[in-house]
């Protein structure tokens, strides 16, 4: 290879790099401004992804698209109506009661700090906790003029909920032939791979999670009921929900309803939550959680922990949920990609 060649192979190497860090930059300022707007559209596409499953089986049925989308739609209301009526009050009541208690829990953590700080600086240990009781003693003062705050915010949060199921329901209809016009402004081969591993990797990365939730929650709702673990109700929804990130997530929610306990009913009962969340979360984990997902990501360990770090720095929350899977369909999209060329036209979506 000449001189010349080589300075100009790695003169477009050093150039790259700037380049590609600028339109990250560029990325993330973007996705800052459209936060809400981006966490919005993909909670809407995940809800019409997961509906969209009910609609096939009652396509296999015999209903067409647009009747089996108008039953799936009277029967979610229904769902939704019922749940408003029986379960979601009595999650608000009890997250109400928390709430409400929080700040006497805050001030007994800050009495526990103080004496373990009085308890080092006794044996003169290198430890200072002093910053945390600081922080701990702001949040109690601030805390309880959030709570009309948090009240309104919960009211537009039930109107924001409402226009999510209508852009969801908007999604089955026409979702098909929006994601194929996007789809198509790629060229062909990119088009066709990354159609690929997105349907296969999202559908069954959410569908599996979705289930792995639902099932910890199953679980550990009667054991706590019949432990009389009070707020038995928002403790097995907590876990539930932190089922959903990946990894982690369980283990994650059954820390911060431990702590809840802990402050509220004692070391007996979060003794009994940690014991009953960990028994159950590796029933998930190492049996059910196999079964569903499989080997579908195919990626290392290591790559999956960096994914979700990556998500939780750029999206928060939805990152970490979002991560796996992206990382996932660009691995798979790669793969397609390196297979020898196949020409294939990306089918019409059913009227």
């Amino acid at each position: 290879m000449k001189l010349s060649e080589l300075f100009r192979r790695y003169l477009l190497y050093g150039l790259s790099g700037p380049v590609i860090a600028l339109n990250l930059w560029v990325l993330g300022q973007l996705f800052a401004y459209f936060e809400g707007i981006i966490t919005f559209t993909v909670l809407s596409a995940v809800l019409a992804l997961l509906l969209n499953y009910i609609v096939r089986l009652f396509q296999q049925l015999g209903f067409n698209r647009s009747q089996a989308i108008l039953l799936v739609l009277s029967l979610f209301l229904i769902v939704v109506v019922i749940s408003a009526v029986t379960l979601i009050p009595i999650v608000i009541d009890q997250a109400t009661q928390i709430l409400q208690g929080l700040p006497q829990l805050l001030e007994a953590g800050n009495r526990n700090l103080t004496w373990f700080q009085n308890l080092i600086n006794e044996r003169q240990l290198p430890l200072d906790l002093n910053q945390i009781v600081t922080q701990a003693t702001s949040q109690i003062q601030g805390f309880v003029g959030l709570l009309p705050e948090l009240a309104v915010n919960t009211l537009g949060q039930v109107f924001a909920t409402a226009f999510l199921i209508v852009l969801a329901f908007y999604m089955l209809l026409y979702g098909d032939r929006f994601w194929h016009g996007l789809i198509n402004l790629l060229p062909e081969r990119l088009a066709v791979a990354l159609s690929e591993s997105l349907q296969q990797q999202f559908h069954q990365f959410f569908l599996s999670q979705l289930l792995l939730s639902l099932v910890m929650v199953l679980f550990l709702l009667p054991i706590f009921l019949i432990l009389q673990i009070r707020y038995s109700l928002l403790f097995a929804l907590l876990i539930g929900f932190f089922e959903i990130v990946p990894l982690f997530g369980a283990t994650i929610g059954i820390g911060i309803v431990t702590l809840l306990a802990l402050g509220i009913q004692g070391y007996w009962t979060a003794a009994q939550i940690v014991i009953s969340g960990i028994f159950f979360q590796q029933i998930t984990d190492n049996i059910i959680a196999p079964r569903l997902r499989g080997d579908f990501t195919g990626l290392n360990p290591i790559w999956v922990v960096i994914s979700l770090l990556v998500g939780f720095r750029v999206a928060g929350f939805l990152g970490v949920v979002l991560a796996m899977p992206i990382a996932a369909t660009i691995k798979s999209t790669i793969e397609v990609m390196r297979l020898p060329e196949r020409r294939r036209v990306l089918p019409l979506p059913p009227e």
